[in-house]
């Protein structure tokens, strides 16, 4: 059985991957780190290996009351930017069923990503559409 990913209302920045640990370190680091304007995306981390591997559709089963989760797996932990999963729940009107969308985003832009996010500043096609051709946001 899955362990349960915590209640909280910061959005959660779940690690999947536990091969390295130096990467993981560095990771939290950037993603803490506030941006030149002093932006900070504000998550709550979950550090867990019941968590290890899992897949986006597994994750959003275990946080049935989240909309947006940060995934720090493999390629975030190993790719140049440590490009971050961002994962957003959606309702399909038209379907009458959810879904979800991913897209990647480098660990000092997340913050861009969950503030509006979070805050409903932006949309996610926004982000969807300023994402270089392979599929990372950078900023805009």
């Amino acid at each position: 059985m899955l362990k349960s990913l915590p209640q909280t209302d910061e959005t959660l920045l779940i690690r999947t991957d536990f091969s390295d640990e130096a990467a993981w370190q560095a990771l939290r680091t950037a993603v803490e780190t506030p941006s030149e304007d002093d932006f900070l995306a504000y998550v709550h981390v979950v550090d867990d290996p019941d968590h290890g591997d899992l897949t986006a559709e597994q994750l959003l089963a275990l946080a049935p009351d989240k909309r947006l989760l940060i995934v720090a797996d493999r390629t975030a932990l190993t790719a140049p930017g440590m490009p971050l999963l961002t994962v957003l729940r959606y309702w399909d009107e038209d379907e009458g069923e959810g879904d979800h969308g991913e897209l990647r985003v480098i660990a000092e832009e997340l913050w861009s990503i969950e503030n509006n996010i979070s805050l409903a500043n932006m949309d996610w096609s926004e982000f969807v559409d300023a994402a270089e051709e392979d599929g990372v946001f950078r900023g805009f």
